[in-house]
């Protein structure tokens, strides 16, 4: 019985032990969290209702050494770790604070049993991040092999990215990007997370020469276009400048005037004209109007970023188009040219155009004059302008013509030699042989230079004595050497007639009695043709049988290759045309048999007659004699 007293009092001790304890500790919590509040005394469960006490008491806790503590306290403690503790089994995005900074990582407090690690890299959007900053994270690894929590803000961003750039395209807001690199036509943007497209042209509102300056930076964008089905974000840093300068502009276009002399800077050359910024508003002065002289580029007279004065030309009614000029800053070279040039004077100048036409010449800075190609050479012969000179030659030219208020000007360079048909009629008499190389075709002719300035045309009738010639290219060929013989002369006209086949006697000469009519020769027929053939005796002489003189003796008709002999029924030596026929051969025979038998008949006829003729004579005599009449 006394040991069961003694474990009744050892318990009592216990119990009041862990009581005073427990009081003790809400006592200090209170006063820590409360320290305007007096502590109050309460009344303990032993003391109220010992039996309860006793009931309910922890034995477990009270043998392991474990302080008691208040449901209540617990159940607070639960609700507060419920609303704030992260659990870090789930993929939400949570909202955690940078509580330390290094040199590689970001610590971030996101209220989990211990804090997590963010890659710097993953912050390059946003260079100033700072303790204290608040960023949205995503749990990426529970704990790695050193037990750390490793998040990912950039996970964290891609999961919200499509909702904020949705809203910042809807709202028209303004975001922070991160130029991330280079690309084809512009640059890739880090917005949110998600890899938006910067168009060249709209990174600022002038040219942009080098992209790679931009690369790395953190700017200000404006989200222009969102593509859902291909998921393509467009931004815009240029929108935001645009806006900002469109007060300026305006206020600046509001005062512009036509002749108005303004300072530019030039911000864009192009093979056209050069842009230039006024201050807010471009303006274009054309390539015409860079310079009085001709020039092929615009970059030749300015380049980009050079300051300059021009003067305003025009500009279109709504005033956002705007012609400028920088050469009507000085006066027109044509105003400057003295007063002692004049026509039939030497110039120099430079070659700076050639056309089909002829070649532009510049005698001074600003004043060209035009050589025709006709002015290039005595020669009748047109050619290209390319044959005489080349852009950027010096050359010297005689005025030919000048007219200052239409401030044009003709120049010539074959007048700086002498005419060569001054004295042709010695050179060139009529009937005196020469050398001259082919130019030029014609349907009728041939042109042939005898020398520079002097052509002369060969009729394509004068080109041989035997062959027909459809086309002068059926006998020569441009840049062959001809012999030729001068048959006319037209000092007046400058023209010259020439002869080739002059320079040969004429075979038809002797062809005229070789081929004579009624001469007959041996040949085959070389080709059939729709009214006879054609045979060839040599190779000048080709003759023409018609279809009915190719009949043969026993009625059938020669055919190509068959040999037989021809009678010449035509030789006609003006117009080169020879007739042959083979029938006349054979139908001549019969003719002459005919004619023989015809004149032995008549011959037969006239002795039968004559005989007669006697008889009948004798008989008359006989009779008159009888009649006594003699």
């Amino acid at each position: 019985m006394a040991d069961k007293a003694n474990k009744e009092v050892a318990e009592e001790k216990a119990a009041k032990k862990q009581e005073e304890t427990a009081v003790a500790e809400m006592t200090t919590e209170e006063t820590q969290t409360e320290e305007t509040k007096k502590p109050v005394k309460e009344v303990s469960l032993k003391e109220s209702n010992p039996e309860k006490f006793l009931a309910d008491f922890n034995w477990h806790n009270y043998e392991e050494g474990i302080d008691p503590i208040d449901d209540g306290k617990l159940e607070e403690f639960e609700k507060l770790v419920a609303e704030n503790f992260v659990d870090t089994l789930d993929d939400e995005v949570v909202e955690g604070k940078v509580i330390y900074i290094t040199d590689r990582d970001a610590i971030i407090d996101i209220n989990a049993k211990s804090e997590g690690v963010v890659s710097l890299n993953e912050f390059r959007y946003n260079p100033d991040l700072k303790v204290g900053d608040k960023v949205e994270v995503l749990i990426d690894v529970r704990e790695d092999s050193t037990g750390q929590l490793i998040l990912s803000h950039r996970k964290a961003r891609t999961i919200k990215a499509w909702d904020r750039v949705n809203a910042a395209h809807d709202e028209a807001t303004i975001v922070n990007g991160y130029v991330k690199c280079r690309t084809k036509g512009g640059m890739i943007v880090d917005v949110f997370g998600i890899e938006a497209f910067l168009p060249g042209s709209q990174i600022d509102v002038k040219p942009i020469r080098d992209y790679d300056v931009y690369v790395g930076k953190t700017m200000e964008f404006k989200v222009v276009k969102i593509n859902h089905e291909f998921k393509n974000v467009v931004v815009s840093h240029k929108a935001l400048i645009e806006a900002d300068i469109e007060e300026q502009k305006k206020e600046i276009i509001g005062q512009l005037e036509k002749g108005q002399v303004l300072e530019g800077v030039v911000k864009n050359i192009t093979s056209y004209g050069v842009f230039v910024d006024l201050g807010g508003v471009d303006g274009l002065v054309h390539i015409t109007d860079l310079s009085w002289s001709r020039i092929n580029h615009p970059n030749e007279i300015v380049e980009l970023d050079q300051k300059l004065n021009v003067v305003i030309l025009d500009f279109d009614e709504d005033k956002t188009r705007i012609q400028l000029g920088l050469k009507q800053l000085n006066p027109h070279p044509w105003e400057a040219l003295g007063e002692e040039l004049k026509v039939g004077d030497k110039v120099k100048g430079k070659v700076v155009v050639i056309a089909d036409y002829g070649a532009f010449i510049e005698v001074a800075e600003g004043v060209e004059g035009l050589i025709h190609v006709s002015e290039m050479s005595w020669s009748t012969h047109l050619r290209s302008a390319q044959d005489f000179v080349n852009v950027g030659d010096e050359v010297e030219a005689v005025i030919l013509t000048m007219d200052k208020e239409e401030r044009k000007m003709s120049l010539g360079i074959k007048q700086m030699t002498p005419d060569p048909w001054t004295d042709i009629t010695k050179k060139y008499p009529v009937g005196s042989r020469h050398k001259g190389i082919v130019r030029n075709f014609t349907n009728f002719g041939v042109f042939v230079e005898l020398e520079e300035g002097i052509d002369g045309l060969i009729y394509i009738s004068d080109l041989s004595w035997t062959k027909k010639i459809k086309h002068p290219s059926e006998f020569t060929n441009i840049g062959d050497e001809l012999e030729v013989v001068v048959l006319e002369l037209d000092v007046e006209g400058r023209k010259l007639s020439l002869g080739h086949k002059q320079t040969e006697e004429n075979p038809w000469d002797k062809y005229e009695d070789e081929f004579a009519v009624g001469t007959k020769h041996t040949a085959s027929i070389d080709e059939v043709v729709d009214k006879g053939a054609t045979i060839k005796f040599n190779d000048d002489i080709v003759a023409f049988v018609p279809s009915r003189h190719l009949e043969k003796e026993d009625g059938s008709m020669l055919k190509k290759g068959d040999e037989a002999e021809f009678q010449i029924i035509e030789f006609n030596k003006e117009f080169k045309k020879v007739v042959a026929s083979h029938m006349i051969l054979h139908k001549e025979e019969e003719a002459k048999i005919v004619k023989e038998a015809v004149k032995k008949q008549a011959a037969s006829q006239e002795e039968a007659k004559t005989t007669l003729g006697d008889a009948n004579s004798a008989l008359q005599a006989l009779k008159d004699k009888m009649d006594g009449k003699k």
